[in-house]
Protein backbone atom coordinates (compact mmCIF):
# COMPACT_ATOMS: atom_id res chain seq x y z
CA UNK A 1 0.00 0.00 0.00
CA UNK A 2 1.64 3.21 -1.28
CA UNK A 3 0.91 6.69 -0.19
CA UNK A 4 2.46 9.71 -1.93
CA UNK A 5 3.24 11.49 1.02
CA UNK A 6 6.37 12.42 2.65
CA UNK A 7 7.59 10.47 5.11
CA UNK A 8 5.16 7.53 4.12
CA UNK A 9 6.68 4.17 2.28
CA UNK A 10 5.88 4.79 -1.78
CA UNK A 11 8.48 2.36 -3.49
CA UNK A 12 7.22 1.00 -6.63
CA UNK A 13 7.94 -2.33 -7.20
CA UNK A 14 10.22 -3.46 -9.67
CA UNK A 15 11.41 -7.24 -10.95
CA UNK A 16 14.35 -6.73 -8.73
CA UNK A 17 12.45 -5.66 -5.82
CA UNK A 18 9.69 -8.70 -6.29
CA UNK A 19 12.46 -10.92 -6.35
CA UNK A 20 14.49 -9.26 -3.39
CA UNK A 21 11.28 -9.81 -1.41
CA UNK A 22 10.75 -13.81 -2.45
CA UNK A 23 14.44 -14.18 -1.11
CA UNK A 24 13.58 -12.38 2.21
CA UNK A 25 10.52 -14.75 2.52
CA UNK A 26 12.85 -18.08 2.76
CA UNK A 27 14.40 -16.41 5.84
CA UNK A 28 10.84 -15.85 7.20
CA UNK A 29 11.74 -12.00 6.77
CA UNK A 30 10.63 -9.06 4.92
CA UNK A 31 10.77 -5.54 3.82
CA UNK A 32 9.15 -2.84 6.29
CA UNK A 33 8.12 -0.62 3.77
CA UNK A 34 5.82 -3.26 2.13
CA UNK A 35 3.81 -3.42 4.79
CA UNK A 36 4.54 -0.19 6.92
CA UNK A 37 1.45 2.25 5.88
CA UNK A 38 -0.98 -0.95 6.41
CA UNK A 39 0.84 -1.50 10.20
CA UNK A 40 0.90 2.72 11.33
CA UNK A 41 -2.27 3.77 10.05
CA UNK A 42 -2.44 7.27 10.30
CA UNK A 43 -5.33 6.71 12.87
CA UNK A 44 -7.31 3.60 13.98
CA UNK A 45 -8.63 0.49 11.62
CA UNK A 46 -11.04 -1.30 13.60
CA UNK A 47 -11.63 -4.38 11.94
CA UNK A 48 -14.88 -4.61 14.42
CA UNK A 49 -18.36 -3.17 12.66
CA UNK A 50 -20.99 -1.70 14.83
CA UNK A 51 -23.42 -4.22 15.92
CA UNK A 52 -26.81 -4.38 17.38
CA UNK A 53 -28.17 -7.56 18.96
CA UNK A 54 -31.83 -7.33 19.56
CA UNK A 55 -32.48 -9.73 22.80
CA UNK A 56 -36.17 -10.06 21.44
CA UNK A 57 -33.76 -11.71 18.06
CA UNK A 58 -32.27 -13.99 20.92
CA UNK A 59 -34.22 -14.47 23.55
CA UNK A 60 -35.76 -17.96 22.31
CA UNK A 61 -32.70 -19.22 20.51
CA UNK A 62 -30.93 -18.62 24.22
CA UNK A 63 -33.94 -20.57 25.92
CA UNK A 64 -33.47 -23.14 23.17
CA UNK A 65 -30.01 -24.19 24.38
CA UNK A 66 -32.02 -25.63 27.14
CA UNK A 67 -33.30 -28.47 25.53
CA UNK A 68 -30.45 -29.07 23.90
CA UNK A 69 -27.32 -29.20 26.17
CA UNK A 70 -26.32 -29.45 30.06
CA UNK A 71 -24.13 -27.00 32.13
CA UNK A 72 -22.52 -29.70 33.16
CA UNK A 73 -21.99 -30.84 29.42
CA UNK A 74 -21.64 -27.58 27.82
CA UNK A 75 -19.10 -25.72 30.98
CA UNK A 76 -20.96 -23.02 30.37
CA UNK A 77 -24.27 -22.93 28.72
CA UNK A 78 -23.65 -19.68 26.25
CA UNK A 79 -24.54 -18.21 22.81
CA UNK A 80 -21.62 -15.78 22.17
CA UNK A 81 -21.83 -12.82 20.19
CA UNK A 82 -20.38 -12.62 16.92
CA UNK A 83 -18.93 -9.37 15.39
CA UNK A 84 -18.62 -10.25 11.73
CA UNK A 85 -14.89 -8.16 11.93
CA UNK A 86 -14.12 -10.35 14.75
CA UNK A 87 -15.40 -13.72 14.05
CA UNK A 88 -11.68 -15.26 13.54
CA UNK A 89 -11.25 -14.51 17.52
CA UNK A 90 -15.04 -14.68 18.81
CA UNK A 91 -15.18 -11.25 19.53
CA UNK A 92 -18.33 -8.97 20.16
CA UNK A 93 -15.79 -5.94 19.60
CA UNK A 94 -11.93 -5.16 19.63
CA UNK A 95 -10.70 -7.48 22.05
CA UNK A 96 -13.91 -8.34 24.15
CA UNK A 97 -16.44 -11.20 24.40
CA UNK A 98 -19.65 -11.41 25.30
CA UNK A 99 -22.41 -13.94 25.66
CA UNK A 100 -25.75 -14.86 26.90
CA UNK A 101 -25.67 -17.33 29.58
CA UNK A 102 -29.38 -19.32 30.57
CA UNK A 103 -29.91 -21.27 33.65
CA UNK A 104 -32.79 -23.12 35.19
CA UNK A 105 -33.94 -23.32 38.83
CA UNK A 106 -31.68 -26.07 40.88
CA UNK A 107 -29.18 -25.33 37.70
CA UNK A 108 -25.18 -24.98 39.24
CA UNK A 109 -22.30 -24.58 36.54
CA UNK A 110 -18.85 -25.78 37.55
CA UNK A 111 -16.27 -23.68 39.59
CA UNK A 112 -13.79 -22.65 37.52
CA UNK A 113 -11.23 -20.04 37.37
CA UNK A 114 -9.46 -18.33 34.18
CA UNK A 115 -7.13 -15.64 33.21
CA UNK A 116 -9.26 -13.37 31.50
CA UNK A 117 -11.50 -11.15 33.77
CA UNK A 118 -15.31 -11.47 33.73
CA UNK A 119 -18.34 -9.72 34.57
CA UNK A 120 -22.23 -10.00 34.64
CA UNK A 121 -25.16 -8.23 33.90
CA UNK A 122 -28.39 -9.68 34.93
CA UNK A 123 -31.14 -9.41 32.24
CA UNK A 124 -34.16 -11.54 33.60
CA UNK A 125 -35.16 -13.86 36.01
CA UNK A 126 -34.99 -14.41 39.82
CA UNK A 127 -33.04 -16.87 41.97
CA UNK A 128 -29.56 -16.38 40.48
CA UNK A 129 -26.76 -16.46 42.65
CA UNK A 130 -22.70 -16.34 41.94
CA UNK A 131 -20.02 -17.24 43.89
CA UNK A 132 -16.47 -15.35 44.20
CA UNK A 133 -13.57 -17.30 45.95
CA UNK A 134 -15.90 -18.57 48.68
CA UNK A 135 -18.17 -15.29 48.34
CA UNK A 136 -21.81 -15.87 47.38
CA UNK A 137 -23.89 -13.03 45.99
CA UNK A 138 -27.44 -12.88 45.20
CA UNK A 139 -28.62 -11.23 41.77
CA UNK A 140 -31.27 -9.45 40.93
CA UNK A 141 -32.10 -7.75 37.27
CA UNK A 142 -29.52 -5.10 36.39
CA UNK A 143 -27.22 -6.17 38.81
CA UNK A 144 -23.54 -6.09 37.70
CA UNK A 145 -20.92 -8.81 39.38
CA UNK A 146 -17.21 -9.15 38.98
CA UNK A 147 -15.61 -12.14 38.64
CA UNK A 148 -11.82 -11.28 38.22
CA UNK A 149 -9.04 -12.71 37.21
CA UNK A 150 -7.47 -15.92 38.90
CA UNK A 151 -10.58 -16.01 40.97
CA UNK A 152 -12.67 -19.13 41.70
CA UNK A 153 -16.07 -18.41 40.73
CA UNK A 154 -19.42 -20.39 39.75
CA UNK A 155 -22.75 -19.53 39.13
CA UNK A 156 -26.40 -21.24 39.81
CA UNK A 157 -29.88 -20.29 40.27
CA UNK A 158 -31.85 -21.34 43.35
CA UNK A 159 -34.21 -24.24 43.16
CA UNK A 160 -37.26 -22.01 43.47
CA UNK A 161 -35.99 -19.69 41.22
CA UNK A 162 -37.15 -18.69 37.81
CA UNK A 163 -34.89 -19.17 34.64
CA UNK A 164 -32.06 -16.65 34.33
CA UNK A 165 -30.42 -14.79 31.61
CA UNK A 166 -27.56 -12.56 31.95
CA UNK A 167 -24.60 -10.75 29.60
CA UNK A 168 -21.31 -12.68 30.17
CA UNK A 169 -18.33 -10.11 29.74
CA UNK A 170 -14.95 -10.38 29.26
CA UNK A 171 -11.32 -10.23 28.00
CA UNK A 172 -10.89 -13.63 26.27
CA UNK A 173 -9.67 -12.31 23.06
CA UNK A 174 -6.77 -9.92 24.36
CA UNK A 175 -5.61 -12.52 26.40
CA UNK A 176 -5.60 -14.66 23.68
CA UNK A 177 -3.76 -12.70 21.98
CA UNK A 178 -1.26 -11.72 24.54
CA UNK A 179 -0.58 -15.73 25.08
CA UNK A 180 -1.73 -15.55 28.58
CA UNK A 181 -4.91 -17.56 29.29
CA UNK A 182 -4.98 -20.14 31.68
CA UNK A 183 -8.16 -22.62 32.80
CA UNK A 184 -8.25 -24.62 35.63
CA UNK A 185 -11.76 -26.69 36.93
CA UNK A 186 -12.16 -26.76 40.35
CA UNK A 187 -10.79 -29.65 42.18
CA UNK A 188 -13.60 -30.29 44.11
CA UNK A 189 -16.02 -29.29 41.14
CA UNK A 190 -17.81 -26.75 43.57
CA UNK A 191 -16.39 -24.69 46.08
CA UNK A 192 -16.76 -25.57 49.59
CA UNK A 193 -18.64 -23.17 52.19
CA UNK A 194 -16.76 -20.84 53.31
CA UNK A 195 -18.62 -19.17 56.05
CA UNK A 196 -18.43 -15.96 54.32
CA UNK A 197 -21.71 -13.90 54.62
CA UNK A 198 -24.22 -13.91 51.76
CA UNK A 199 -23.71 -10.71 49.32
CA UNK A 200 -20.78 -9.61 52.14
CA UNK A 201 -18.76 -8.11 49.96
CA UNK A 202 -21.76 -5.39 48.78
CA UNK A 203 -22.88 -4.87 52.84
CA UNK A 204 -18.97 -4.62 53.42
CA UNK A 205 -17.37 -2.29 50.45
CA UNK A 206 -21.17 -0.93 49.16
CA UNK A 207 -21.60 1.79 51.70
CA UNK A 208 -21.01 5.84 50.20
CA UNK A 209 -18.09 7.48 51.26
CA UNK A 210 -17.62 5.21 53.76
CA UNK A 211 -14.76 2.43 54.27
CA UNK A 212 -14.36 -0.50 56.82
CA UNK A 213 -11.63 0.55 59.30
CA UNK A 214 -8.95 -1.12 59.40
CA UNK A 215 -9.42 -2.85 55.85
CA UNK A 216 -6.81 -4.34 54.06
CA UNK A 217 -7.14 -5.36 50.15
CA UNK A 218 -3.93 -5.19 48.32
CA UNK A 219 -5.12 -7.44 44.81
CA UNK A 220 -5.80 -5.20 41.44
CA UNK A 221 -9.56 -5.72 41.63
CA UNK A 222 -12.60 -4.03 43.36
CA UNK A 223 -13.13 -6.19 46.31
CA UNK A 224 -16.52 -5.48 46.13
CA UNK A 225 -17.85 -8.21 43.79
CA UNK A 226 -21.62 -7.39 43.55
CA UNK A 227 -23.03 -3.57 42.38
CA UNK A 228 -26.62 -3.57 42.94
CA UNK A 229 -28.87 -1.55 40.71
CA UNK A 230 -31.03 0.43 42.55
CA UNK A 231 -28.68 2.54 44.22
CA UNK A 232 -26.50 2.58 40.96
CA UNK A 233 -29.69 4.42 39.41
CA UNK A 234 -30.56 6.08 42.47
CA UNK A 235 -26.92 8.00 42.46
CA UNK A 236 -27.35 8.59 38.64
CA UNK A 237 -30.95 10.51 39.44
CA UNK A 238 -29.27 12.39 42.25
CA UNK A 239 -26.17 13.36 39.88
CA UNK A 240 -29.07 14.49 37.05
CA UNK A 241 -30.25 16.84 39.64
CA UNK A 242 -26.89 18.37 40.30
CA UNK A 243 -25.29 18.38 36.41
CA UNK A 244 -25.78 18.89 33.20
CA UNK A 245 -23.85 15.97 32.57
CA UNK A 246 -21.40 15.30 29.43
CA UNK A 247 -22.22 16.58 26.02
CA UNK A 248 -21.57 13.66 24.95
CA UNK A 249 -22.59 10.96 27.34
CA UNK A 250 -25.38 12.65 29.22
CA UNK A 251 -25.16 11.56 32.97
CA UNK A 252 -22.14 9.03 32.99
CA UNK A 253 -21.07 7.38 35.94
CA UNK A 254 -18.04 4.50 36.46
CA UNK A 255 -18.15 1.78 38.58
CA UNK A 256 -14.96 1.78 40.88
CA UNK A 257 -13.09 -0.27 42.79
CA UNK A 258 -13.54 1.37 46.56
CA UNK A 259 -9.68 0.80 47.63
CA UNK A 260 -8.28 3.10 44.63
CA UNK A 261 -11.35 5.23 42.78
CA UNK A 262 -10.13 3.47 39.37
CA UNK A 263 -11.78 0.55 37.43
CA UNK A 264 -13.36 -2.08 38.97
CA UNK A 265 -11.07 -4.79 37.39
CA UNK A 266 -7.24 -4.58 35.54
CA UNK A 267 -8.48 -4.86 32.44
CA UNK A 268 -12.15 -4.35 32.25
CA UNK A 269 -14.08 -1.03 33.13
CA UNK A 270 -18.08 -0.31 33.41
CA UNK A 271 -20.14 2.46 33.46
CA UNK A 272 -23.97 3.43 33.92
CA UNK A 273 -25.45 6.29 31.64
CA UNK A 274 -28.47 8.30 31.82
CA UNK A 275 -30.15 9.89 29.36
CA UNK A 276 -32.85 12.23 30.30
CA UNK A 277 -36.33 12.43 28.76
CA UNK A 278 -35.90 13.29 25.08
CA UNK A 279 -32.18 14.12 25.55
CA UNK A 280 -29.75 13.35 22.87
CA UNK A 281 -25.82 13.69 22.79
CA UNK A 282 -23.15 15.14 20.82
CA UNK A 283 -21.38 12.76 18.76
CA UNK A 284 -17.56 12.01 19.46
CA UNK A 285 -14.89 9.39 18.85
CA UNK A 286 -12.13 7.27 21.34
CA UNK A 287 -10.18 5.03 21.09
CA UNK A 288 -10.93 1.62 22.70
CA UNK A 289 -13.76 -0.76 22.83
CA UNK A 290 -17.20 -0.58 23.84
CA UNK A 291 -20.14 -3.09 24.32
CA UNK A 292 -23.82 -1.09 26.06
CA UNK A 293 -26.63 -2.95 27.42
CA UNK A 294 -29.64 -1.19 27.42
CA UNK A 295 -30.80 -1.47 31.22
CA UNK A 296 -33.86 0.82 31.17
CA UNK A 297 -36.01 2.86 28.48
CA UNK A 298 -35.61 2.68 24.76
CA UNK A 299 -33.54 5.41 22.28
CA UNK A 300 -31.31 4.89 19.65
CA UNK A 301 -27.82 5.18 19.02
CA UNK A 302 -25.87 6.61 15.66
CA UNK A 303 -22.57 4.56 15.32
CA UNK A 304 -20.36 5.29 12.14
CA UNK A 305 -23.01 7.44 10.11
CA UNK A 306 -25.46 4.53 11.19
CA UNK A 307 -28.50 4.44 13.46
CA UNK A 308 -29.73 1.83 15.78
CA UNK A 309 -32.86 2.01 17.75
CA UNK A 310 -32.37 -0.16 21.16
CA UNK A 311 -35.28 -0.86 23.88
CA UNK A 312 -34.75 -2.76 27.21
CA UNK A 313 -31.58 -5.64 26.91
CA UNK A 314 -30.76 -5.06 23.53
CA UNK A 315 -26.76 -5.14 23.32
CA UNK A 316 -24.73 -3.03 21.03
CA UNK A 317 -20.92 -1.93 20.20
CA UNK A 318 -19.09 0.77 19.55
CA UNK A 319 -15.61 0.04 17.89
CA UNK A 320 -12.83 1.74 18.62
CA UNK A 321 -12.47 5.30 17.12
CA UNK A 322 -15.90 4.94 15.58
CA UNK A 323 -18.16 8.28 15.79
CA UNK A 324 -21.18 7.97 18.43
CA UNK A 325 -24.04 9.90 19.68
CA UNK A 326 -26.61 8.42 21.57
CA UNK A 327 -30.94 9.12 21.95
CA UNK A 328 -33.41 8.99 24.40
CA UNK A 329 -36.75 8.33 22.42
CA UNK A 330 -39.16 8.69 25.48
CA UNK A 331 -40.62 11.90 26.44
CA UNK A 332 -41.33 10.73 29.99
CA UNK A 333 -38.95 8.26 31.58
CA UNK A 334 -35.27 7.73 31.61
CA UNK A 335 -33.06 5.77 29.61
CA UNK A 336 -30.50 3.82 30.77
CA UNK A 337 -27.13 1.96 29.53
CA UNK A 338 -24.58 -0.13 31.15
CA UNK A 339 -21.15 -0.56 29.14
CA UNK A 340 -18.15 -2.50 29.93
CA UNK A 341 -15.29 -1.15 27.86
CA UNK A 342 -11.30 -2.08 27.26
CA UNK A 343 -10.26 1.85 28.81
CA UNK A 344 -8.11 0.29 31.78
CA UNK A 345 -5.65 -1.42 29.61
CA UNK A 346 -6.16 1.49 26.88
CA UNK A 347 -5.20 4.80 29.55
CA UNK A 348 -2.45 2.22 31.14
CA UNK A 349 -1.06 2.18 28.13
CA UNK A 350 -0.94 6.31 27.27
CA UNK A 351 -3.50 4.75 24.14
CA UNK A 352 -6.33 7.52 25.23
CA UNK A 353 -7.58 9.96 22.30
CA UNK A 354 -10.81 11.56 22.24
CA UNK A 355 -12.15 13.96 19.62
CA UNK A 356 -15.75 15.44 19.37
CA UNK A 357 -17.55 15.69 15.89
CA UNK A 358 -17.53 19.38 14.68
CA UNK A 359 -20.07 19.80 12.00
CA UNK A 360 -23.48 20.00 11.46
CA UNK A 361 -24.22 20.72 15.58
CA UNK A 362 -22.23 17.74 16.73
CA UNK A 363 -24.11 15.41 14.80
CA UNK A 364 -23.32 12.86 12.07
CA UNK A 365 -25.36 12.79 8.97
CA UNK A 366 -27.26 9.26 9.10
CA UNK A 367 -27.07 6.87 6.29
CA UNK A 368 -29.99 6.36 4.33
Amino acid sequence: MRENVVGRANVEDTPELKAYYKDLEKYEAGALWTVANKIEPWAPQSASVPVLWRYSDLREHVLRSVELVSPEKAGRRVIYLNNPGRRDVSAAVGWLYSGLQVMHPGEVATAHAHSASALRFIMEGAGAYTIVDGHKMTLGARDFVLTPNGTWHEHGVEANGSVCIWQDGLDIPLVNALEANFFAVHPNVQQEDSGYPVDGTTKTWGNPGLRPAGSKWSKGYSPMFKYEWEPTYESLRKYAAATDGSPFDGILMNYVNPITGGHVMQTIGASMQLLRPGEKTKSHRHTGSFIYQVAKGRGYSVIGGKRFEWQERDIFCVPSWAWHEHGNLSDGEDACLFCFNDLPVIESLGFYREEAYGDNAGHQPVAA
